[in-house]
């Protein structure tokens, strides 16, 4: 969790993804570090077993190194087609 953090520190504030991943991670990181028994964190986290929430942190590790190289938040390059949402064409 602490290196999820520190790829989100890069992230602007104000970026939708850094806001909620934080909130996540700050939760789930505050459960690992006072709760040592990993059934009771399995059951606290709610998120499968121990394996799986290992797997789940290194999918958004991977995810935010990628936001970071997207830059979702920095304005679009050119407008939209004005007929991109609509369907049928």
């Amino acid at each position: 969790y602490t290196k999820i953090l520190g790829v989100l520190e890069n992230i602007p504030k104000d970026a939708a993804y850094r806001k909620y991943t934080e909130q996540i991670v700050n939760e789930r990181f505050d459960l690992v570090k006072k709760e040592s028994d990993v059934q009771k964190l399995q059951d606290k986290l709610n998120s499968g077993q121990i394996e799986e929430v290992i797997l789940q942190a290194e999918n958004e590790l991977s995810l935010a190194r990628k936001m970071m190289q997207w830059k979702p938040w920095e304005p679009l390059v050119e407008e939209p087609p004005s007929n991109q949402w609509r369907w049928p064409i």
